[in-house]
């Protein structure tokens, strides 16, 4: 079994290649970061993991990397004529999974239990799970002092204004979900899928006891860096780093990550600084990995595995 920490386009497009890579035999479990959910409009919005599922499920709008394909959005168009607030795009296909994970939420049922139910129903081989069943908010401190929900900094403002912090509300009381810390214990490989280190991934290692069991594995789980030539292909990590006081490079994932993971791969734009890396005391593997296709997905996956192969 493969476990994988997910957040974001880019742990959705891996997981879709790693899923076509691996034999049908094979499991494949995302435990996916839920620091961005947010209610809106009444509705219980999980952003990450829709849009792992939406991706493994062929759903995924292919433009932006989210939504669902050919998406109407006569509600969205609707509220704004009442002058509800639309920053935030929700399609009306879209709408069907809130309502019913709300609708589930409600009668008492687990954000894990609904998640299975959404994946199941769409079809998807992997297992899916969020990192917790319990609230925990990805908050941003902007540099003026206002602090911000995780949305409101990353939609509304378009992640266009300098943080000066982000922390994790709830995680102190949350607990991993059911499965997770199986998952990451049984599995033959752990991947930190190319995720924003602080706004994905950092959230589901600060859920007590991920961190810990990983730092224990940290032989077996590779990362796959964000960053390429000192650039994010999608989204603010590399500005994010610098705003943090670290480094928009692959040297600055190695250090964000070297805790939990033993062996960073980077793509051969990032060649030369393999030394650096491994001066952090983390192994690295160079090979393409701007995934422009699903075909390219795999491939990156192929040499992942084989990359924990090696290390095993």
């Amino acid at each position: 079994m493969i476990a994988v920490l997910a957040g974001g386009v880019g742990a959705a497009r891996f997981l879709a290649g790693l899923v076509r890579a691996v034999g049908p035999g094979e499991e494949v479990t995302a435990v996916v970061n839920t620091g961005d959910d947010l209610e809106l409009h009444g509705l219980h919005v999980s952003p990450d993991v829709d849009t792992v599922t939406y991706t493994l499920a062929g759903l995924v709008d292919p433009v932006n990397g989210w939504g669902i394909a050919g998406d109407s959005f006569e509600v969205l168009a609707a509220l704004e004529q009442l002058g509800a607030p639309t920053w935030f795009r929700l399609g009306d296909r879209d709408l069907a999974t809130h309502l019913y994970r709300t609708s589930r939420l409600r009668s008492g049922a687990s954000l894990s239990a609904v998640t299975a139910e959404l994946a199941a129903r769409r079809g998807v081989r992997a297992r899916i799970l969020p990192m917790s069943d319990d609230p925990v908010r990805t908050r941003v401190k902007l540099a003026g002092g206002e602090e911000v929900e995780f949305q409101e900094y990353f939609v509304r403002r378009q992640h266009a204004v300098a943080v000066a912090g982000v922390r994790y509300a709830g995680a102190l009381e949350a607990s991993p979900a059911p499965g997770v810390l199986e998952a990451l214990t049984s599995a033959d490989l752990v991947v930190v899928a190319p995720s924003n280190p602080v706004l994905s991934i950092g959230p589901i290692l600060a859920v007590p006891g991920i961190a810990d069991l990983l730092e224990r594995r940290r032989q077996e789980v590779v990362a796959i860096s964000p960053i390429v030539a000192g650039r994010a292909l999608k989204g603010p990590a590399a500005r994010l780093l610098v705003e943090l006081g670290s480094e928009a490079s692959v040297v600055g994932i190695a250090r964000a990550l070297r805790r939990i993971a033993g062996t960073l791969v980077v793509d051969e734009a990032d060649a030369d600084l393999a030394p650096a890396i491994e001066a952090e005391g983390v192994a690295c593997v160079v090979t393409a990995t701007v995934m422009e296709s699903v075909e390219v997905a795999a491939r990156l996956a192929c040499a992942v595995l084989e990359a924990g192969a090696a290390r095993a």
